[in-house]
């Protein structure tokens, strides 16, 4: 399938939309049109410096600043230096360097929010985005924006924590990423026909994957559905604003920039895909949570540790190679799963729920056929309150709020009800709503029906993280898991999870009992 846009092929690529790697990158050629452009920081505060970088053909581009929302708001406009500059061949890494061509001091008066960038000139186009919080709280929730997994996903200039131009070969996937470099095509503004990930391919032949197919079609970046603020918290945002809820917005990084970022914030929101957290993000959180925060958590895959650099420029993950090249003298501290043996921190100590217990369903060939939603066991919990559903049925089954990657907990059954298990790690009382099974291995009968993609790499690397070994009874511990919805009290705080990543499924799709439980968790009384 030929590249559109910018893309390039990787030295390795197959072709594939599924299993090939290409990527956006600046290019050498004078003559070609291009602008890109990004900031030295992730967020910012009113009164701080926002400083623009840029790489562009034209000596002049043109400059657009809008606060997104359901009718983007244009807040400044101008025509900034451009300029060729050179692109290392490590920018994913290491950054692009690139010369700063813009600054201002972002006014007093523009609200919290989540500012998109437009930089064109003529023959193209491209977008950045940066978080702008609230000097004190204007709000009484605060989303939490999954940056951890923003960068983790993030492909512009050739390597991810997925794949990459890393390593001897340069084809291994990096353990080090920068946010000094652009966001990926679809990662700010996504296309208006593009599918989101799950998809239940007919049985007896190899799975299908949209989202991939229309991604190489059309020169957006692979991971477009998987992370970005404009596949999860974006469409979740619009429909709390049509809600008439107000949001005041934050980081991962901001929670290990300043641990006391959420005080004064009663509720917290985090939304889709927040797979990457680092230890002292946690403890900021939990520190939050034991005081009495609220955390409203309809998102799902909380996962990896990280850790990161200094200037919170540079985030490191290297995932299932950490316990061989992980150069940290603290085991606790390996960039592996959460649940890993030697990091003794599990995940669900701080959520209730953890990524190690589930991982994918409603596609490929992971649980892809599927119940769609929650299972539900407990309905007359508070957070189901006019939904008029009962025992045994599945929430958000229509619109597919289970899916693609959800958090579980082990648990057993007493009565026709789940209880958490007593070996779960919890640090209070847990209640289980609902639940569904959920898989991190790709179910086949023969070379016929066989997943390219997720296949069993995942399940062996977390029976090995997680067990030190794989064998039949470990691979069967990691691949019979679950999604969950729980209420999880941890100090004097609590924890709403729904732990899946689609969540805003059924909120795009306007279904009637999953937009009720979202209004009674955001806006109810817990309890």
């Amino acid at each position: 399938m030929a590249l559109r846009g910018f893309f390039t092929p990787g030295p390795f690529d197959d072709g594939s939309p599924v299993t090939g790697h290409y990527y956006e990158m600046a290019s050498a050629d004078p003559a070609r049109p291009q602008v890109w452009g990004y900031t030295d920081r992730i967020s910012h505060a009113p009164g701080e410096e926002l400083r623009l970088h840029i790489c562009a053909s034209a000596a002049q581009v043109t400059l657009r600043i809008e606060r997104d929302g359901i009718t983007p708001e244009l807040m400044h406009s101008a025509e900034i230096p451009g300029g060729l500059a050179p692109t290392p061949a490590d920018c994913s890494t290491k950054g692009c360097d690139w010369p700063e061509r813009f600054r201002m001091v972002l006014p007093a008066h523009w609200k919290s929010g989540v500012y998109r960038i437009h930089l064109s000139v003529p023959g193209h186009e491209s977008q950045h985005m940066f978080v702008l919080r609230a000097a004190q709280p204007q709000h009484k929730i605060a989303m939490i924006l999954a940056t951890g997994t923003w960068c983790a996903y993030n492909d512009w200039g050739g390597s991810n924590h997925y794949q990459g131009l890393c390593g001897p070969e340069g084809h291994d996937f990096a353990s080090h990423v920068s946010v000094l470099r652009p966001w990926a095509t679809g990662f700010v503004a996504w296309p208006d026909d593009a599918p989101r990930i799950p998809h239940a391919t007919p049985p007896g032949r190899p799975p299908d994957y949209p989202h991939m197919d229309y991604a190489r079609a059309h020169g957006i970046s692979k991971k477009y559905a998987s992370s970005g603020w404009a596949a999860f918290e974006r469409p979740f945002a619009l429909w709390c604003e049509a809600q008439g809820i107000g949001l005041d917005y934050l980081t991962q990084h901001d929670l290990q920039r300043d641990p006391d970022c959420l005080q004064g914030y009663p509720r917290a929101l985090i939304v889709g895909h927040d797979e990457y957290w680092s230890w002292e993000m946690r403890d900021a959180l939990e520190a939050w949570l034991d005081k009495g925060g609220q955390l409203c958590r309809f998102a799902g895959n909380f996962f990896w540790q990280t850790r990161l650099s200094a200037d919170l420029a540079t985030q490191i993950c290297y995932k299932s190679r950490a316990g061989t090249e992980d150069p940290t003298p603290d085991r606790r501290r390996l960039t592996d799963h959460w649940d890993h043996r030697e990091i003794a921190r599990p995940a669900t100590l701080t959520l209730g729920l953890t990524g190690a217990a589930g991982v994918y369903a409603g596609w490929g060939r992971t649980a892809a056929h599927g119940a769609g939603g929650f299972t539900l066991y407990r309905p007359r919990h508070w957070a189901l309150r006019s939904t008029g559903l009962g025992y045994g049925d599945v929430l958000g089954r229509d619109s597919k709020i289970f899916a693609y990657e959800v958090d579980g907990i082990e648990h057993e059954m007493r009565h026709g009800l789940p209880f958490a298990a007593p070996k779960a790690a919890l640090a209070g009382d847990l209640t289980i709503i609902g639940l569904s099974p959920a898989t991190t291995l790709a179910h086949s009968e023969g070379q016929h029906d066989a997943d390219p993609f997720i296949a069993d790499e995942d399940a062996v690397g977390l029976a090995q993280s997680l067990y030190g070994r794989v064998d039949e009874e470990t691979l069967a511990r990691v691949t019979h898991g679950n999604g969950a919805m729980v209420e999880y009290r941890r100090g004097k705080g609590a924890v709403f999870n729904a732990g899946s990543c689609e969540w805003v499924a059924g909120l795009i799709a306007g279904d009637s009992p999953v937009e009720q439980v979202t209004r009674n968790v955001l806006l109810g009384k817990w309890l």
